[in-house]
């Protein structure tokens, strides 16, 4: 069955030219998703179990804190994070018609949130300045309906332009951009914010929310400078999950370029976000200046971008994504649980022209091969995983590259690693990530024109003896291998494999 109409959508024309190779789930349950949480003691809490399988569901739990409850039937778990910090170890278990599972799953309880990469959609690359309370809430209902959800993506993050525009005479978007208290309101296309957040919320998933430090947003909408405590406060009452904090017009107000300048309002509003009575992951988007990744963490970042804009990002003879990612690939000692590089968005499916934004969104001009690259480069990396598509045009392929359950397992490790750069020539990139299990997760990326013949050698990779070989992408067996791996590559394409055992890795 494909994955349109397993999941009720409608399924139009694949946009790429490439086969899927992503196999279907099966009638089982299978639980995904991934296998550590962080919260803060006290906070409230939501995860909804990423579980695939033909419903209805049935969930359990055992080991659940007391201050958590289970909806056994939709399989969300509720409540506030036990006020003693340690870690709770919970077996999660689902079953159906069709068999039962079950997983192991820490609840760590302390300081520290996104123990592993945020996973959702962005409106941005699709909706721009167009954005409006109603396609949110369809972004919302198009997660659960296409079976992302029962992948891990959780975050529904509204970008800029839900905030009033200063100066604009749409009636949508202009007005006062705070009310009495001084506290910024929505545009006229955001009625109540605590509402959608609700709506959100109901489904078991998150909200996100966009500012900037500046006085106005990079659209030139209302943005937060001197109402920094004032905006995060009312973004933890309307009930958002997650921050990006868009660095500017605060450029004209920083008053230097060394690092202090462009820590500064980031230790603002970290320290801020620390101080509320929720959980908020804080995005850094600064566009890797003063070298972010060596300090977003200690200016309280959950995960920052380390480029400009990948929507932006010119292609030379390979598509601007591969540019972005050797940039982020280079910064693999500073990611870690809890601090992520960020390489932005995915950009597949039907996506907008970030240089012509009244245009509607289109087809991806991107190869099958270059998006099955695109995705395996993302996951080595250990990177947050916004897919900013449109979500009302998802095409069997588009959820064939986003919705493979083993890929996302190596994005989602709990080992946290970010992999490493073995070898980038001309025309190959190899890239090498530790997994908690003792497996080695691998790329093999070919950027020539032609098929290549590639190999890594266990020198490279830092490891001994026999290995089982995986083929990730078909979820099969691939034979075993000593000593090298070897594999035939289709230009721009990627060989993704996870190389199982316990041999000690460097």
């Amino acid at each position: 069955m494909a994955f349109a109409a397993l999941f009720g959508l409608p399924a139009p024309a694949a946009s790429s030219d490439g086969s899927i190779l992503t196999p279907k789930p099966g009638p089982g349950p299978r639980i995904n998703g991934p296998p550590v949480y962080g919260a803060r003691p006290g906070r409230p809490f939501l995860y909804r179990v990423p579980c695939t399988g033909r419903r209805p569901l049935r969930f359990s739990a055992h080991g659940l804190p007391p201050s958590l409850r289970l909806d056994a039937e939709r399989g969300i778990i509720r409540g506030r994070a036990p006020e003693k910090p340690g870690e709770y170890r919970v077996v999660l278990r689902a079953s159906n018609a069709h068999g039962r599972t079950e997983r192991r799953f820490r609840i760590v309880v302390g300081g520290t949130l996104a123990l592993t990469p945020p996973m959702g959609w962005n409106d941005w690359y699709t909706h721009y300045d167009r954005i409006t309370d109603g396609r949110v809430r369809e972004a919302a209902d198009t997660m659960i309906a296409s079976g992302m959800a029962d992948f891990g993506y959780q975050y529904v993050n509204i970008d800029d332009c839900w905030m009033v525009k200063p100066g604009s005479e749409d009636l949508l978007l202009g007005g006062e951009a705070r009310d009495a208290s001084g506290a910024i309101r929505p545009n006229r296309r955001f009625p109540d914010m605590k509402a959608l957040t609700d709506y959100i919320h109901g489904q078991g998933l998150k909200a996100g929310i966009y500012t900037s430090p500046g006085p106005l947003t990079c659209a030139k909408f209302a943005g937060s400078h001197g109402h920094e405590e004032i905006d995060a406060r009312r973004f933890a009452e309307w009930g958002f999950d997650f921050l990006k904090y868009d660095w500017c017009s605060y450029g004209k107000l920083a008053g230097g370029t060394t690092v202090e300048d462009r820590m500064r309002p980031y230790t603002l509003m970290g320290g801020i976000l620390k101080r509320l009575d929720r959980d908020i992951v804080f995005n850094l988007c600064q566009y890797g200046m003063s070298e972010v990744w060596k300090w977003g963490a200690s200016a309280g970042g959950h995960c920052w971008r380390t480029t400009g804009d990948l929507g932006l990002a010119k292609d030379t003879r390979l598509p601007g994504f591969y540019s972005i990612a050797f940039r982020n690939a280079e910064h693999s000692d500073y990611a870690g649980p809890g601090h992520w590089n960020d390489p932005d968005y995915i950009l597949i499916g039907r996506v907008g022209n970030a240089r012509k934004i009244h245009e509607p969104p289109r087809a991806t001009a991107l190869t099958a091969a270059e998006q099955y690259s695109y995705m395996s480069l993302w996951s080595l990396m250990a990177a947050p995983l916004f897919f900013s598509g449109d979500m009302n045009s998802l095409d069997e392929f588009t959820l064939n590259v986003l919705c493979n359950a083993e890929v996302i397992e190596i994005d989602q490790d709990a080992l946290g690693r970010q992999g490493r750069i073995v070898r980038r020539t001309e025309e190959e990139f190899v890239l090498a990530k530790a997994l908690e299990d003792g497996s080695v997760a691998v790329g093999l990326f070919n950027l020539s024109e032609e098929p290549r013949q590639m190999a890594v050698s266990w020198t490279e990779l830092g490891i001994e003896g026999s290995r089982r070989v995986r083929d990730v992408w078909r979820q099969k067996a691939a034979g075993a291998a000593t000593a090298r791996h070897a594999a035939t590559v289709e230009p721009h394409g990627v060989a993704l494999v996870r190389l199982l055992g316990s041999a000690k890795v460097n």
